[in-house]
């Protein structure tokens, strides 16, 4: 059965894309610990990040390198933190966050945008992705 992520990527479920290659996949995360929080998933299912041979683990380190770039000029912030956890989705998901401060790494901390909100927030980092 597919994960989330591969249903997302392949389209079965709407989300709001900033970035995609042709192995990767970079959407808004939906439940946000600050505006802007990204999620960086490789397109092949594989449920660890240290499960990912090492050149797709390179790869994919690249990839949200480049995403966090664009967010990092399109959202305000002091910087980028990035964070991988992994226990709520068995497919490999990097977090990108833009940092205000400490209380932007709890993930206990949601904040609530609208549909409008979101569309503009990935559009902007679009904008500022450079492929």
């Amino acid at each position: 059965m597919a994960t989330l992520f591969t249903r997302i990527i392949n389209g079965e479920i709407p989300s709001y894309k900033v970035a995609e290659d042709e192995n990767f996949y970079a959407f808004l995360d939906i439940s946000p610990n600050e505006k802007g929080h990204t999620l960086c998933v490789p397109k092949k299912e594989v449920d660890k990040i240290f499960d990912l041979d090492e050149s797709d683990y390179l790869a994919l380190m690249k990839f949200s390198r480049k995403v966090a770039l664009a967010l990092e000029k399109a959202i305000p912030c002091l910087r980028v933190g990035m964070s991988v956890v992994g226990l709520e989705v068995n497919h490999v998901h990097v977090h990108l966050i833009p940092l205000q401060g400490l209380d932007s790494v709890d993930f206990r901390k949601k904040q609530e945008l609208t549909p409008d909100e979101f569309k503009a927030i990935a559009q902007s980092i679009q904008d500022h992705f450079d492929n």
